[in-house]
């Protein structure tokens, strides 16, 4: 068991835990939630034994294997399946033992020694690495790979299959669908469910935490409060306390105005009636779980936008893609036929690589079509939120100046206002938002949208940088939006909330999508499992040597494909510059941001006689962080570069 007794413990002079006691149970499935800056990499920290009490103690077995996911992959040489393998620090040792029999020549300890290999399932040890990393949606070729050749985004995915194949008492995920598209996150909720041990997994993604989680450990007031349940049982649960205030009711109820009187108006009317639904199913969900985010410091709403034109935006047989440096053509989506209308809500499905932001880059017209038309109708303004939205801010600006450049002719005090709703208010609107944190960046980008007053919402992954507390607050903006809606995200609460259609790009081709969510994960379910099939079949028949091209026209199929990969190659090789270069300076910067952070959190920083370098300390330290940030961002664009070449 796991136990926090009369637990207190402070970075610095900020106390984040006073005097708070929690247990988990082996085998329990806790979902570890909080505000951002409430403590809950600390407590991670706490349970890796990097960090320990001020006050009170902590227990756990002291035979526990912990396995968690590390935040930084070095470029070794090893292929990604023996990466993964070192997961298994038991067999990896075991191994060594005996290659050190060998080389002594003793019979016997070789003899216990593979004795050890069996008994810890060494021979299926390969194929269970290899799942894993099937799973995570890495190709059977990928597998074979140096770890060098990868990306950040794929290293990531490489941490997490080290982490799962260790055979651990406590497994600790922090953010681990951060980096994964749907199929993947589907695949790890299934994996998760077959764990056997106690897990602890922080995330902002709602329907992650209750497919896998049993238990709700909430942290507030430097206090860990356990419930029993996944997240929305911890919501309903934490809703009937505060029910108990009144208070708790009150910015609920304008919300909830807002939303019965369009029902009110447009349920009876055919070309509203489907938002009107919409609108009664986000009440529905609303009225239930609304009270447990009353205290929420964030809520807002978008702005009436102007008429819309009818129909808004068509596209008929257009190509999407992207053009070279020399001008070669790089098609992703083909075929695009497609007529958007006042009032839909489309939600786009689909896995990375597909096409998704490609699509939705051309639909907002920041990249040209190859060919085929597209036309918009007079009047659409649209509101596009991209992938990396946040590259778009300078860093040196504050909120207010980023503001008053779309809006020269308004009001300071108007302006101020408008951020005031997005809790940008007083000097934090008038301060550059260099130290500012992903989520709060990603906040003044929607605030920035939503100026505009867009009729056509086009939002690829507009939750990546937001806590649940503001994940929420845009699940029931989008409600209230009486524009028409595009959205990519692999957060599902937000799909089922805000959209009522799907399409699907798959095969670089965009097509309807009859069913719900449900159908997509049992569609993801299949499709992976006959992707992975048919790359174990490959795989056997290459290594057999069979061939079903044994024709005349062979030599030239060959050379056709060799002159492909010689292409491909070639455009490849300055995005894989970029990221190597990237990824150096992270690797400089994390060094040093470990420094910064190690020196604030000390105690002794904070003494009259260290103000000077404690100051310059958490300058550098902002500055080291904005940058990141940036890099971060920097490579996920290249790394998504890359994969759309293939």
């Amino acid at each position: 068991m796991i136990r926090f007794n009369q637990f207190s413990l402070a970075r610095g002079v900020k106390p984040l835990f006073d005097d708070t006691s929690f247990a988990l149970n082996p085998g329990e499935k806790a979902g570890l939630i909080g505000a951002n800056g409430a403590g809950k990499s600390t407590l991670f920290s706490v349970l890796r034994g990097d960090l320990h009490a001020d006050g009170g103690d902590f227990s756990m077995p002291p035979t526990w294997r912990i396995a968690h996911v590390a935040q930084e992959t070095p470029a070794v040489e090893k292929t990604a399946l023996e990466y993964t393998l070192d997961g298994d620090t038991a067999l990896r040792e075991i191994e060594a033992s005996i290659t050190a029999a060998e080389a002594a020549h003793d019979g016997e300890a070789l003899a216990h020694a593979h004795a050890a290999f069996a008994d810890a399932d060494g021979y299926t040890a390969p194929a269970r690495a290899e799942a894993l990393l099937l799973g995570l949606g890495f190709s059977l070729e990928q597998t074979r790979q140096n770890v060098a050749s990868f990306s950040g985004g794929w290293r990531m995915r490489l941490n997490l299959a080290q982490a799962l194949m260790c055979r651990s008492d406590l497994l600790l995920l922090d953010e681990p669908t951060n980096h994964l598209d749907l199929d993947a996150i589907v695949w790890l909720e299934d994996w998760l469910h077959r764990y056997m041990g106690t897990l602890v997994v922080i995330s902002h993604d709602r329907e992650f935490l209750d497919s896998v989680c049993n238990v709700t450990l909430h942290l507030e007031n430097r206090q860990v409060k356990r419930y029993g349940g996944n997240y929305s049982q911890f919501e309903v649960l934490r809703a009937q306390q505060l029910a108990l205030q009144q208070n708790a009711y009150e910015k609920q109820q304008k919300t909830v105005e807002h939303l019965q009187s369009f029902i009110n108006r447009f349920k009876a009317k055919a070309t509203k009636a489907r938002q009107a639904q919409s609108r009664m199913k986000a009440l529905e969900k609303m009225e239930l779980i609304a009270p447990a985010h009353a205290q929420s410091p964030f809520t807002f709403e978008f702005r009436t936008p102007d008429a819309a034109p009818n129909p808004m935006l068509v596209l008929e047989n257009v190509r999407c893609g992207y053009q070279s440096d020399d001008g070669q053509e790089i098609p992703i989506v083909s075929s695009v036929t497609l007529s958007i209308q006042n009032g839909q809500r489309i939600g786009l499905l689909g896995a990375n690589g597909q096409g998704k932001s490609t699509l939705v880059k051309t639909l907002a017209a920041t990249l040209m079509p190859l060919s085929g038309e597209m036309r918009q109708g007079r009047g659409l303004t649209i509101g596009y939120f991209a992938q990396h939205q946040l590259e778009t801010l300078r860093p040196d600006d504050s909120p207010l100046a980023h503001l008053a450049r779309m809006a020269p002719e308004t009001r300071e005090q108007e302006l101020r206002d408008f951020l005031g709703g997005f809790n940008f208010s007083g000097d934090m609107a008038s301060a550059p938002i260099a130290p500012f944190s992903g989520g709060e960046k990603a906040r003044l980008a929607l605030a920035l949208i939503i100026w505009q007053k867009p009729n056509l919402l086009l939002l690829d992954e507009p939750t990546n940088h937001l806590d649940l507390e503001t994940r929420h607050a845009l699940t029931m903006a989008l409600a209230q939006f009486e524009g028409t809606l595009i959205l990519v995200s692999h957060d599902r609460h937000l799909l089922r909330a805000s959209t009522d259609q799907f399409m699907l790009v798959a095969n670089h081709r965009l097509q309807p999508f009859d069913g719900d969510l449900d159908d997509y994960r049992d569609w993801l379910l299949q499709h992976a499992a006959d992707t992975r099939a048919a790359a174990k079949a490959a795989g056997a028949a290459q290594a057999a040597g069979v061939t079903n091209d044994a024709g005349p026209n062979r030599k030239d199929q060959r050379r056709q494909e060799a002159e492909a990969r010689q292409k491909l190659s070639q455009l490849k090789k300055p995005l894989q510059a970029r990221i190597t270069k990237i990824e150096k300076e992270m690797e400089t910067l994390n060094a040093e941001k470990a420094t910064l952070d190690a020196f604030v959190a000390d105690s002794s920083s904070y003494e009259p006689a260290m103000k000077t370098q404690l100051t310059e300390a958490l300058r550098r330290q902002a500055q080291v962080h904005a940058r990141l940030d940036a890099l971060e961002a920097d490579w996920l664009e290249a790394q998504e570069e890359l994969e759309q070449i293939g």
